[in-house]
């Protein structure tokens, strides 16, 4: 290389590559990107073999347990574990709990409010509330489940009779022309005339009023609601045989190989 060449400047995902295989290589330990992950980045190229890793570095192994670049978690983890040590900061979550609060709602919906986006936080984005519904399922009532999974279609069609207007920041985000997918209109049509409908349209009342930058909220402020109102399985949640319990696993140990 002559002198006034120079190494191009790698992207902050090659310097994020870079630092994660000098962290394994430290480790002794290869941590896999999933699919999703990939794809999230455009890259579609197949996953590679980890056997040209391990040949580098005989002493080197998959992660196939606790991720040491993570928080431990507790053997039985519970709700509150997964929000201290996994979903980071959940500030939009813990002020539209504390709005639902102030807006008379009953416990149970409180507590619909603090997990309405808890698959964005601690999942994955697209269709959270169809994921977020799926997470909670066993362990929340009925109706909260149904009203978590309804508020992903019902953000995006106003109601006047509760004050809720297309919010501001979506025509900002996707644009004014932006049109919702034929599955959330189908949805819609359904979602309406349910006898659940308000409680749903409530978790959309109390989200839009809840980006309060300078609003402060410490979760210990639901602890007698979660006590309350979430069955936390006595093996903890991942660890239950629930239908959801994979999904939960996936949370604590999101580099897990096989």
């Amino acid at each position: 290389m002559t002198p006034d060449q120079t190494m191009p400047a790698q992207t902050m995902a090659q310097r994020a590559d870079a630092l994660e295989e000098k962290m394994s290589r430290e480790l002794d330990l290869i941590f896999v990107k999933s699919r999703l992950h990939t794809w999230a980045e455009g890259d579609m190229s197949p996953g590679g073999s980890v056997m040209p890793l391990i040949k580098a570095n005989p002493n080197a192994r998959v992660s196939m347990g606790d991720d040491p670049r993570l928080p431990a978690m507790p053997k039985a983890p519970t709700l509150i574990d997964f929000f201290k040590y996994r979903f980071g900061p959940s500030m939009h979550l813990l002020q539209s709990a504390r709005h639902a609060v102030n807006g008379g709602m009953p416990e149970k919906m409180v507590l619909g409010c603090l997990l309405h986006d808890i698959a964005g936080v601690g999942f994955i984005r697209g269709d959270h509330g169809y994921w977020g519904a799926q997470l909670v399922e066993p362990y929340v009532d009925e109706e909260v489940c149904w009203a978590i999974r309804a508020h992903q279609v019902l953000r995006f069609y106003p109601d006047a009779s509760v004050g809720y207007e297309y919010p501001e920041s979506y025509v900002a985000m996707f644009g004014a022309d932006y049109k919702v997918d034929d599955y959330i209109e189908a949805d819609y049509q359904r979602i309406k005339n349910h006898k659940w409908y308000m409680s749903a349209r409530m978790i959309t009342v109390h989200d839009i009023y809840s980006f309060d930058p300078n609003v402060h909220v410490e979760l210990e402020e639901f602890t007698d609601i979660i006590g309350r109102h979430f069955k936390h399985p006595k093996e903890g949640l991942g660890f239950d045989n629930s239908p959801v319990a994979h999904m939960w696993r996936s949370i604590i140990r999101p580099a897990k190989y096989l």
